[in-house]
């Protein structure tokens, strides 16, 4: 299976297990004990301009980095999107 960019280069650590999660409706691998501040820099999203939520709960900004990813987690990533108007 291919992986995209993104998530082929949280894999470059030689020697260290994968694992399984679903981002946004999609099957993905992850090292293992990737933090979710490491996906995000990983993934390259702006933080100030995205919401996460994990497992059915909104995981703060504050504390992505200590958020450990684990097998089978269900990830939802939100971006903001400035416009509107009138």
């Amino acid at each position: 299976m291919k992986l995209n960019c993104a998530v082929s280069s949280i894999l470059a650590n030689k020697g260290r297990e994968t694992l399984w999660l679903l981002l946004n409706g999609e099957k993905r691998e992850v090292a293992d004990g990737s933090s979710l501040a490491q996906l995000i820099d990983t993934l390259e999203l702006a933080p100030e301009r995205i919401a996460i939520e994990l497992n059915q709960r909104v995981v703060r900004r504050t504390e992505w980095a200590t958020t450990e990813l684990k097998e089978s987690d269900r990830l939802e990533i939100v971006h903001f999107v400035g416009g509107g108007g009138g």
